[in-house]
């Protein structure tokens, strides 16, 4: 693949280590010297890329999926945070015939969690002695509280369980990622726990999904097409 890598901090770089060893091909690269530049000198950047993927912030993301739409590049959003602009966005590249696939995250081990957490809410969901919960850790550098990985953590709990499922959020030093699903009752605790060891895990996702969207039209929710990603 030929990529655009939209903001190049610590998760651009990690993907375009990821890539390089991979065999892919960086092209184009935007940073924060670039946040100024309007949709359509963005759009004629990244005309000859064959995705994109956007590690940015949550602000640029509504500009960067129109340049990508307009440009005919499918992007890829891992920045969290901009979940309120969904609709916006969605209208946005459906308007320009583009391509997007967004996730609270891209760590494949994460929608494994996910199903199981669906799984476990589903069971305890008649069990009126037990209340649930939701922790979650990050570093001290990350902007949105709750993660985006807890919102959905809670939806998707929220689906099987009936009851409220509270969410506890810690931003402090250099967490990757810690998100702890909890059901807790006089007799006992049962907890289900991911931890990320890295960033790693991300980025890889990340190029998975990217490989997925090429080809494609329309906004797609990484969880929701999680099983056709791997089948293909």
């Amino acid at each position: 693949m030929k990529l655009a890598l939209i903001g190049y901090g610590a998760m651009g770089q990690l993907v375009a280590k990821l890539a390089s060893e991979q065999g892919h091909q960086v092209v184009l690269s935007l940073d924060i010297v670039d946040a100024s530049r309007g949709v359509e000198d963005l759009a004629n950047a990244l005309r000859g890329c064959d995705v994109a993927i956007d590690f940015s912030v949550a602000d640029s993301v509504p500009k960067n999926a129109e340049a990508c739409a307009r440009a005919g590049v499918p992007i890829v959003v891992g920045t969290t945070g901009w979940q309120s602009q969904v609709d916006n966005v969605q209208r946005i590249v459906t308007e320009h015939g583009g391509a997007l696939i967004y996730g609270a995250n891209f760590s494949l081990g994460v929608q494994v969690f996910y199903r199981i957490a669906a799984r476990a809410a589903e069971l305890f969901r008649d069990l009126e002695s037990y209340d649930g919960f939701i922790e979650e850790a990050h570093h001290k550098r990350k902007r949105d509280a709750p993660s985006g990985t807890a919102v959905q953590l809670r939806k998707i709990v929220a689906d099987g369980f009936i009851r409220d499922v509270p969410v506890t959020s810690t931003r402090a030093g250099y967490v990757p990622g810690t998100h702890r699903l909890g059901f807790d009752s006089a007799a006992d605790q049962i907890t289900l726990t991911h931890t990320a060891r890295s960033r790693e895990g991300f980025a890889a996702g990340a190029l998975v999904a990217a490989s997925w969207i090429i080809g494609r039209k329309g906004v797609y929710e990484f969880s929701e097409v999680f099983e056709e990603i791997l089948k293909k």
